[in-house]
């Protein structure tokens, strides 16, 4: 029977240790009271931490190499947002039992997507009881360049990576909310269950966006953030916000409230000057990833207005919405 220790030594601290990292000379991983971690020269430190709880953020049956993957996915996607380079995290969980081939393939998963970005498992903890995952990343960037949500500006444009909605569309399915063919079912639970972070548009992304976030939550309550941090308004197209083929085979009223208000994306919400759209286009390029514009930002026009986000459609017709963002308390 696996004891603690072993636990963390089969499965963990030798993988850790032989993870590249261009962490600084003095840094100090698993094998100690403390980790040691310096910031790169003229950085500071980004950090992020996450808790996945059974249940509440995840099923029972995923597949344990995909919930490894997104457990330090959506932790990535946070220094993502700020354009902070990753450098290392730390890992502490419960689980019921020590299951070994559970443990192999949830570790595979993790370091699979620790390697793709030079990240380094540097501590954390075990301990019995039921399974609870909490991550802690670490990361750089140039205190100037760090993607704030209270930079935003008025006149921005607002920007999307990637598509919305497939995650909350595959929770959907899942639940018996709304059905979807076995095609677009399987890309539906892909993307909810092994979300990508989008750490090299984060990089690309500095000197050119001015406020940034990861939509965790949903697009309603994340872009609000924004909003609230840089006490701003939003215009935004709602038929503009991207989504897949797949998606857009839903019904109309499912793929607004996936890609509205959906959660669990975990794709980059930005703003940027009308100047920088050519620079915006070319750092999607550079990363991979397509950029979609779909609103603009602007000033508050009265002491008595708040900040909000003002929905039309492709034509311009003001929209009615009630949405709100996924709230952990309150989930739906």
């Amino acid at each position: 029977m696996l004891s603690e220790f072993s636990l963390i030594d089969r499965f963990f601290a030798r993988r850790a240790a032989a993870q590249p990292s261009d962490a600084a000379a003095d840094t100090l991983g698993i094998g100690d009271d403390c980790a040691l971690l310096a910031p790169r020269a003229g950085e500071v430190l980004a950090i992020s931490t996450d808790m996945l709880v059974e249940g509440r953020h995840f099923f029972p049956d995923i597949d344990p190499e995909a919930l490894g993957h997104k457990a330090l996915a959506v932790n990535l996607s946070d220094l993502a947002a700020m354009g902070a380079q990753p450098q290392a995290f730390t890992l502490a969980f419960s689980l019921p039992k020590a299951d070994e081939a559970w443990l192999a393939a949830f570790s595979e998963g993790l370091f699979a997507l620790a390697e793709r970005h030079g990240c380094a498992l540097i501590g954390g903890d075990t301990t019995g009881g039921p399974l609870n995952l909490c991550i802690t990343v670490f990361g750089s960037v140039p205190p100037r360049m760090a993607l704030r949500r209270d930079a935003a500006r008025p006149g921005d444009d607002i920007w999307i990576s990637g598509t919305l909605g497939d995650a909350r569309a595959g929770l959907g399915v899942q639940r018996g909310e709304w059905s979807a063919d076995a095609d677009d079912a399987a890309r539906f639970r892909h993307a909810l269950e092994r979300p990508e972070p989008r750490v090299a548009l984060g990089l690309a992304l500095r000197g050119i966006a001015h406020a940034a976030l990861d939509l965790s939550d949903g697009l309603a309550g994340d872009l609000l953030h924004i909003l609230e941090r840089s006490n701003l308004r939003a215009t935004v197209d709602a038929d503009a916000v991207p989504r897949s083929a797949a998606l857009r085979r839903l019904s109309p009223e499912v793929q607004r409230r996936c890609t509205l208000a959906g959660g669990d994306d975990y794709e980059l919400c930005f703003t940027a000057p009308p100047a920088a759209r050519a620079s915006v286009e070319a750092a999607g390029r550079e990363a991979g990833v397509p950029v979609t514009r779909i609103g603009t930002i602007s000033a508050l026009q009265t002491a008595a207005d708040r900040p909000a986000i003002d929905w039309r459609d492709a034509a311009g017709a003001p929209l009615t919405l009630t949405l709100q963002g996924f709230d952990h308390f309150h989930a739906d």
